[in-house]
């Protein structure tokens, strides 16, 4: 298994740049990282584990954003912009986080060319995964198609994840199905029932410590991610990049919506 530290995307130069400003955390499942609505301090860098980015209103109701894997940076854009964070940052296993303060991280953005176009493309990919995920939540048509994708990205990247003889990939992370209702926009209860239904399939099955995915290919094909060999390239570099991309959210606009009609001409 390679190492979650052997970085092999195009943040490399920013990432090892800023490692060499901060300071290393091992935490323990559940330990927040930052809060909704506080000042940013910096960022964090993710080595090890998996976070949970949630937001919550004023009545108590949580959604969860996305679940972020080893590699990613969090905060970049808060500590460039001098924003709040939005969000509320969560490990969902023992993790373990490189922090760099906001002055130091400036710094590096103000001597390096190089680190600032990396910062450049991080932000991009951040803004072009944001779209991605907000389409595949307004487009999916069933909660199981929903629930295929959540458990496909989060065994996506085969780095942080371990792979059987018989092919299954399992996750060590610590997801409720409550939490997974609160990503997917749907009820505990619906999850259950689903959860159920793909663990009796042997497509996957979730305990508190652990996901094990038993047939990728079948939960793409329940994902309607089954054309993803027709993917655009850079759908494809971004997918290869970040996890799954959805397939509706790369198409031509011509397969999702027709043509518009000339002026005069009656829509049949």
């Amino acid at each position: 298994m390679g190492s979650p530290d052997n970085f092999e995307t195009l943040d490399d130069i920013l990432i090892e740049q800023l490692r060499s400003e901060g300071f290393v955390c091992s935490l323990p499942s559940r330990a927040i990282l930052f809060t909704e609505g506080e000042t940013a301090r910096g960022v964090h860098i993710i080595s090890k584990g998996h976070i949970k980015l949630s937001i919550s209103s004023c009545e108590g109701r949580v959604l969860i954003l996305k679940v972020t894997k080893p590699g990613e940076i969090l905060g970049l854009h808060n500590c460039i912009t001098g924003a709040a964070y939005e969000m509320t940052a969560q490990t969902l296993q023992p993790s373990r986080v490189t922090f760099v303060k906001r002055e130091d991280l400036m710094g590096v953005l103000r001597h390096s060319r190089e680190a600032c176009l990396s910062a450049v493309e991080q932000l991009g990919r951040i803004c072009h995964m944001a779209y991605v995920e907000i389409g595949s939540l307004n487009l999916s048509r069933s909660v199981s198609e929903k629930l295929a994708r959540f458990l496909l990205s989060l065994s996506a990247e085969p780095s942080y994840s371990e792979k059987n003889c018989n092919d299954a990939v399992r996750v060590d992370v610590d997801l409720t199905h409550d939490e997974i209702a609160q990503a997917i926009g749907t009820s505990r209860e619906t999850v259950t029932r689903a959860l159920a239904s793909f663990r009796k399939k042997h497509l996957a099955n979730l305990t508190r410590s652990m996901l094990l995915v038993q047939n990728s290919a079948e939960l793409e094909k329940i994902a309607g991610m089954g054309a993803a060999r027709s993917e655009p390239a850079v759908a494809r570099a971004y997918s290869k990049k970040c996890g799954p991309v959805s397939v509706a959210a790369s198409r031509p606009l011509s397969a999702r919506w027709p043509a518009p009609q000339r002026n005069g001409t009656r829509a049949s």
